[in-house]
């Protein structure tokens, strides 16, 4: 017997709610920007946190020996447990010694980062609720949330204490409905790497309101010289922290969707039902890239030091290198990161009156000298843009020259003065406060 049919005169295929609400916000600014690059000029994109775009960043042998070797196993080609192979696990488990005690049933393999923190969110966090994210912050948080119902609320860092949690602000944002506390260290966009003392104060903010961390560790070990990364979850006594991690920018391979989840739960607060959630969650996608889970214990145990340091130095110095350029553009204030691979740079957009935003100035930027640079608003931060430092020695110092000669170019005059002005009575200050220090 046949079924009555619907009595439709149209055809009604609708967007689900999750795809309508589920919005990534840089890519919605960048397209929708008025961007003509000057064709006298080459195009310099300083714009996408990809450190193999330039193709002078790459991967060792050693990792690259780990995967051609993966290729000839027969295992590496089936499905693998939800979960990740057990080998895996294991190799995470002793790469990730320093989050403290790691054992691989902690361990959980996803498909890149982004999905490690989609896991987290999705299953810590209910239609309802909220997440607390920093401003400047990666958006990808907004995009994973709020497709699901859950609010993005965020507390702000501090650019003139080199990023610092405005500890104030964070605590003042967390209400009944807060599930997670998201903290990025390194940052993303900011470059900035906490010290133990201020992750201990996040720690007692967290503890105090019963509210536990998401720890974007992805730039894990990304530090410059005179600083140390410290893994949040290795000073926590009783807070849970969800560590989400990774093969992505450590070992330039972010193609190959290698992330983690590490559970941190010394006293057992998030119990069996967060565990089950979790790999309820993981068997979405049956398991991670195998071909990669194979390689993994060699990648982790084989790469060398000295690769990690080579990549780390060379960052460094193009940090150096853009902070000591930029700081003679006109109208621009670097902010000099402690590690990752971007730097922060406020746009004094006071002294470009014809600018209304500094997505007009981006803009501007493109059609003039043919330099693009991320706005801030891709970070919920207007009057910043962020550049990213894995291009060549070449590359970035042309395009920091570039923007140096814009802002030289499209700052007001009568603004010059008023720089002038503030330069000559800081100088002054410094100058008095020297001569009354060795008086």
């Amino acid at each position: 017997m046949s079924r009555p049919s619907r009595d439709r005169q149209e055809w009604e295929v609708r967007a689900s709610a999750l795809a309508r609400n589920t919005h990534n916000l840089i890519r919605n600014i960048v397209e929708n920007l008025r961007v003509e690059p000057n064709p006298e000029k080459p195009f310099l994109a300083l714009s996408v946190g990809d450190p193999t775009t330039f193709g002078n960043l790459n991967p060792p042998e050693q990792v690259l020996d780990a995967v051609r070797e993966s290729i000839e196993w027969t295992k590496s080609r089936g499905y693998g447990p939800a979960l990740g192979h057990m080998e895996a696990r294991q190799a995470v488990a002793e790469y990730s010694a320093h989050q403290g005690d790691v054992t691989p049933e902690d361990v959980i393999l996803c498909s890149g980062c982004s999905h490690a923190i989609e896991m987290v969110i999705a299953v810590l966090a209910d239609s309802g609720q909220n997440v607390l994210v920093p401003r400047p912050g990666f958006m990808i948080y907004k995009t994973l949330a709020e497709g699901l119902g859950i609010e993005i609320k965020y507390y702000n860092l501090l650019p003139d204490q080199q990023w610092k949690v405005d500890l104030d602000d964070l605590e003042s944002q967390i209400d009944d409905d807060t599930a997670l506390i998201v903290v990025i260290n390194p940052s993303n966009p900011c470059g900035s790497v906490y010290s133990e003392e201020h992750l201990l104060e996040i720690l007692d903010i967290a503890a105090r309101n019963r509210v536990p961390i998401l720890a974007d560790e992805i730039y894990e070990f990304f530090v410059f010289s005179g600083h140390k990364f410290t893994a949040i979850s290795s000073l926590s006594k009783d807070v849970p922290v969800l560590t989400c991690s990774g093969l992505t920018k450590r070992f330039l391979v972010p193609g190959w969707r290698m992330g983690w989840v590490i559970v941190h739960d010394r006293n057992n607060i998030l119990g069996q039902e967060i565990r089950k959630g979790l790999v309820n969650f993981a068997g979405r996608i049956l398991g991670p890239n195998t071909l990669i889970q194979r390689a993994l214990p060699a990648i982790l145990r084989n790469t060398p030091q000295s690769f990690y340091d080579e990549v780390v130095l060379f960052i460094e110095n193009q940090a150096k290198l853009a902070y000591e350029e930029l700081r003679r553009a006109p109208g621009l204030r670097p902010i000099m990161p402690q590690g990752a691979m971007y730097m922060m740079i406020e746009i004094k957009m006071s002294l470009f009156p014809q600018f209304k935003t500094e997505l007009q100035f981006v803009e501007r930027m493109v059609s003039e000298q043919s330099v693009f640079c991320l706005p801030g608003q891709c970070f919920d931060y207007p009057n910043f843009m962020r550049i990213v430092l894995t291009a060549p020695e070449d590359i970035l110092r042309e395009a920091c020259s570039r923007i140096v000669v814009f802002c030289t170019e499209n700052i007001v005059s009568d603004k010059i003065k008023e720089i002038d002005n503030v330069v000559s009575v800081s100088a002054e200050n410094e100058l008095c406060e020297g001569l009354s220090r060795t008086a």
